[in-house]
């Protein structure tokens, strides 16, 4: 089967299409980019391996072929809520997965590529409708969340169907600069087996029991985020995702100043922030974070924070900061190969991570787990190496 895109990376590369054997996947809307299918091909396999690994609806929200988010179904406290722009209700578990999939970086969610591995429902795309987003991917569609959807972006919202059962052949290939390579794909698996406590090399090996679904889902989105990758992970969600840098510790400094931001997010100073009328809340994101970013503004930043605010904000002191980062138990930060060199878990310190997982395999493994026993903090090697280029 063959469908012809829009264009490929870039509007000046046509003769763009996708070919596939058999009828495992359908277009029920809009017209796909060679960005588009790259970016929905692998927020799928993201969400369908999590579902499998956890047992929960578990969603993505994807940008330039990196989760900029990925979760698991789980409440939605008020806090969250209030840092979404959210008011309390009720959503669908699968509204609440993709809810909190976008809400881990809501910034760099902007203008996504959703996947969810379960059926969506109205709740869901009541959500979506709401929300700047290319497109979605899913097993299977309500009838009336489809006609919901089918009426965002004037109509040109771009809505995939995919066979859940699919499986690709074991061999994959890429053609690069008219040479082409094949491999294994990636299929080993990642689950609870390598968080046993034989591979926590740390002296403090007092695991919380719930903590296994956090470390598999900061897994699974590191398997698809591109090279080289750190990602800090809470409660079943991605918060930070640090990807595509080449050095491990810038990667570790992006993902830990994401999810300082999301936490920071959720402080009672930030709820009582009082916008001018008429924004929509994508405005107020980027609102937010120029108040936490309040030092380092420039005064005309900061003359244009102000003038979209009812009152002179109330500031967040730096100790006031590090008492609400203190908050949260149970920060895990997870990396795609490993540490070679202690500043990475000198940073992780700083946001308050608890638990770190990398595959190990440095020759400086025992000077990164000293440090790692300096901070008490609890250290898996999995021995799972993550790239992905």
């Amino acid at each position: 089967m063959e469908i012809k895109l829009k264009y490929g990376c870039n509007p000046h590369q046509k003769n763009a299409k996708i070919e596939f054997d058999d009828n495992y996947l359908n277009i029920l809307n809009g017209k796909p980019g060679y960005i588009n299918m790259l970016d929905a091909l692998n927020s799928w396999q993201l969400v369908k391996k999590l579902h499998e690994a956890t047992g929960k609806i578990s969603a993505a929200s994807f940008k330039h072929v990196s989760p900029a988010g990925a979760a698991v179904a789980k409440p939605l406290n008020e806090n969250f809520l209030k840092s979404q722009f959210l008011k309390e209700k009720k959503y669908s578990k699968a509204a609440k997965a993709y809810i909190r999939a976008r809400g881990g970086d809501r910034m760099s969610s902007y203008g996504d590529a959703a996947a969810i591995s379960s059926k969506v429902d109205v709740s869901l795309a009541e959500y979506l409708r709401k929300e700047v987003s290319d497109l979605i991917i899913a097993p299977e569609y309500e009838s009336k969340a489809l006609e919901i959807l089918k009426k965002k972006k004037n109509g040109n919202y771009l809505i995939i169907q995919i066979d859940p059962n699919y499986e690709p052949s074991k061999i994959e290939k890429r053609d690069i600069f008219g040479f082409n390579l094949y491999q294994d794909r990636d299929t080993k698996p990642i689950t609870n087996k390598i968080f046993s406590k034989n591979n926590i090399v740390s002296k403090n090996k007092s695991v919380d029991n719930n903590i296994k679904e956090t470390l598999i889902t900061g897994n699974i989105a590191l398997r698809y985020t591109q090279s080289n990758s750190v990602c800090v992970a809470y409660n079943g969600q991605i918060i930070g995702n640090g990807a595509g840098q080449q050095s491990r510790v810038h990667c570790t400094r992006l993902a830990c100043e994401k999810a300082e931001k999301w936490l920071l997010q959720q402080h009672p100073k930030v709820a009582r922030l009082n916008y001018v009328d008429g924004l929509s809340r994508a405005a107020k994101t980027n609102l937010v974070d120029k108040y936490l970013l309040w030092d380092k503004l420039s005064s005309a930043e900061r003359e244009f924070l102000l003038d979209n605010l009812k009152e002179k904000p109330e500031l967040i002191t730096q100790k006031e900061k590090q008492k609400w980062l203190k908050n949260f138990d149970n920060l895990t930060l997870c990396s795609d190969a490993f540490f070679p060199f202690r500043d990475s878990i000198d940073r992780a310190n700083k946001l308050n991570v608890k638990y770190i997982s990398q595959p190990g395999g440095s020759i400086r493994d025992e000077n990164v787990t000293n440090v790692v026993d300096k901070y008490n903090m609890i250290m898996y090697h999995t021995g799972i190496r993550l790239f992905r280029h």
